[in-house]
Parts: C-alpha cells; structure tokens; sequence
C-alpha cells in the first residue's frame, strides 16, 4: 500500500516530514530541544493530533540512537528524582487531550516553551550556569524545581511531544555540561517515550496507518543522528546552550502563530 496515498500528502510534503525526521536525529545527538520545528512540521503536513501519533516512533528511533551514542555520560540520581513527576504530567496529558482540540493544545504549549525559555535566561543573568557537577537537584529548592519541571515536561510531551525543550531548559539551569546533558536526556526520553505509546494506542493516535507512514520516515533519522554526533564535538558550551535556547523559543512562537 503507498504511504502516500493513504494519508493523501504530496511527495514535497512527504519530502519536508523526511527533513524533520533528519532533524529528530540531529536533535538527539547534537541540539536537544531542535525537534520543536520538526513538531511543527508534522502538524503542518498532517492532522495536528494524529501527527504526535506518527512523530512518536520516529522520535523513539532517534531516543535509541542517543542511548547508544552518549550512554556513558547519564546521570541518574536526577532521572529518578524526575520520573515520578513525569508519570504525573503524562496522566493529566493524556486526560487534557480527551476534551482539548488542537488550537487549545498548541496555545497551551507555545506559552509553557515561552515561559520556560524566559524563565531560563533569567535566571542565567543571576547566577552562573557552568557548574562542572550537576549538583542542584540535591537541596530542597532544586528537588522542587525537578518536580515543577517534571510534570511540565510529562505534560508536554503527551500533548504535543514537545517535551524536550521543557526538559532542556530544567538541565541547562541544573547545570549540565554538553555531554551529560546529552546523556541524561537520551535516557529520559527513551523512557518516558517508550511509556507513552500504550497512551497514544489508546487514544487511537497510533494505528497500523501512522506506522506505515513510521517505516518509511524513520530511515532518515540515521543519517540526522550521524551529523549530530559529528557536530558536537565541534560546538563549545555556550554556543550550545544557546541553540538550544533558541530552539526552544523558535519552537514556542511556531506553535503560537499556527
């Protein structure tokens, strides 16, 4: 069965969904929070709510490629400081799409990316942000701010798969350095990713359709994944952390216009 023909989009439009795949990759390996634009281009190509069924396996794809390229840099006393407020964020997700329709779900986090990219260069002008140890989720301030963030981040990326950027800004004001950064995060989304798809099943968001479209979209996140690795190594620390600040209010303001 053409792919194509079943969900009715066009080869230019199948080129730009094959060009946000490309951009998963790159993302998971080199930009956290730049498959904000890929979000956008799926709900722009497709049905704005059955695209976060479609975008879900291609971002999982590029989850597992992350694990196996920076495994060794995760550091998990903070994702288990986070998974239990995320498990909260995915539930009251998955309830807000019950009776949310698409404009309400892209205002709603157009503003949250906003916010927390906001949030994050304030904070930057107050304090410095380049601690070689991300030791701040061990006071009481920062197990607080790991919980707000957490339910932010379970709650975006139910709605929308627009977790990430909530997520970058919490490890970027956490102060993680590129590479666990890059470690901590593959981790987390390949878990909370992989959780999500009896919840997207059961919204009827994934389907034999959406994984037809899947198959043969998944295939240019490789190549998306190689770049990444390769340009990491060439982009310093704070030229990294502010792309993907930017990409974050890129990402926002997308969702907001639409």
């Amino acid at each position: 069965m053409n792919t194509m023909t079943l969900w009715h989009i066009s080869g230019l439009q199948f080129a730009a969904l094959a060009c946000a795949a490309l951009l998963v990759g790159f993302s998971k390996t080199a930009v956290s929070g730049a498959n904000t634009i890929s979000l956008a281009v799926f709900a722009a190509v497709l049905p704005a709510r059955a695209s976060t069924g479609v975008l879900l396996p291609v971002l999982i794809a590029g989850d597992v490629l992350a694990v196996l390229t920076y495994r060794r840099h995760a550091h998990w006393p903070t994702l288990w400081r986070l998974f239990p407020a995320v498990a909260a964020g995915v539930v009251a997700g998955t309830l807000f799409l019950v009776w949310a329709d698409d404009g309400i779900v892209r205002t709603s986090i157009g503003a949250i990316l906003l916010l927390m990219a906001g949030v994050t260069l304030w904070r930057r002008r107050r304090e410095d942000a380049q601690a070689d140890a991300p030791d701040s989720v061990t006071t009481r301030a920062g197990r607080m701010k790991a919980r707000s963030y957490g339910v932010l981040g379970g709650f975006t990326t139910m709605v929308a798969n627009a977790g990430g950027p909530v997520m970058s800004m919490y490890l970027l004001s956490a102060g993680f350095r590129k590479l666990g950064f890059l470690g901590t995060s593959a981790f987390f989304f390949l878990i909370v990713n992989v959780s999500k798809v009896p919840f997207s099943a059961g919204l009827g968001l994934i389907d034999g359709r959406s994984l037809l479209l899947d198959a043969a979209l998944v295939v240019f996140v490789l190549p998306g994944a190689l770049f990444g690795r390769w340009a990491v190594d060439r982009i310093d620390q704070r030229l990294f952390e502010r792309l993907v600040i930017a990409a974050t209010i890129v990402g926002g303001v997308q969702l907001l216009i639409r």
